[in-house]
């Protein structure tokens, strides 16, 4: 009886162990076949950071990272869809499969490194401090006892933590939902600068034409990469090969020159 028990126990242990290796290999090898199968690639965004990805004036989810990714769809033969997602809770909602990937004006930096897989990166970028032109504000040290604003959720939080004096020199930060939010607050005055996206921010003044400047000095350099599944690396690569394949052939350039009058792609 004994042994009749322990070959049974035995049987189900190696199906139990198949059964795992299987689930393994699909949900991360088997990653751009299954994509394939479903047939569109879904996209985790915050639809309120232009000029990456953001609605138009039709409300239509338009950008640079939308045109990117709906190049790399096509090329993969299946279909795009841009998914807005809380950035609170962007992992999350990548880790449950409701979106393949984190792509817009992500980040990279080693906490998200070791909790995801990312591609090199695409796009430099720089954490400035953004203020009303008639502040009186030339240099991060004269935002000494001011409010200051940041996207919640953002690498500003990081770079703001990161620079001892400047976080020390500040009265309060503020977190928004948004970088949008935040400098609608900083037009009425309701924090004295802002802390974001080198990219949004030049871009968000030029089409805007309020009243702000960006300060030279940076907070932080860095770079946006796409963030996908830490088991999914074959996706990655498939998707940062057809993205390398694009600015050779000209495509990337074309899409940078679109939204910022000149290729600042970093790829390759």
């Amino acid at each position: 009886m004994k042994k009749i028990i322990l070959a049974v126990l035995m049987a189900a242990s190696v199906l139990a162990v198949s059964g795992c290796k299987k689930t393994q290999k699909k949900d991360g090898a088997d990653a751009v076949s299954a994509l394939k199968e479903r047939g569109v690639f879904v996209l985790g965004l915050d639809d309120s950071f232009p000029p990456l990805g953001f609605r138009s004036e039709d409300n239509e989810i338009v950008g640079y990272d939308i045109d990117l990714a709906k190049e790399v769809a096509k090329r993969l033969g299946v279909d795009f869809r841009a998914q807005p997602i809380d950035w609170d809770a962007k992992e999350m909602e990548l880790e449950t499969g409701k979106i393949d990937c984190i792509w817009n004006g992500f980040t990279i930096t080693e906490e998200r490194k070791n909790a995801l897989s990312f591609t090199e990166a695409y796009l430099n970028n720089d954490q400035v401090l953004v203020v009303r032109a008639d502040s009186g504000i030339k240099a991060l040290s004269d935002a000494k006892n001011k409010i200051i604003g940041i996207q919640s959720g953002s690498s500003a939080q990081e770079a703001v933590d990161d620079n001892a004096a400047f976080s020390a020199s500040i009265s309060k930060l503020i977190m928004f939902k948004d970088n949008i939010t935040a400098l609608n607050d900083l037009d009425i005055g309701g924090v004295d600068g802002v802390v974001m996206d080198s990219v949004v921010a030049n871009y968000s003044i030029a089409q805007t034409k309020k009243p702000f400047i960006v300060i030279d000095e940076s907070l932080a350099n860095e770079g946006y990469g796409i963030g996908f599944r830490k088991n999914e690396p074959e996706l990655r690569d498939a998707v940062w090969s057809i993205l390398k394949e694009m600015q050779a052939d000209g495509t990337v350039t074309a899409i940078s020159q679109k939204w910022f009058g000149r290729d600042i792609s970093t790829i390759n």
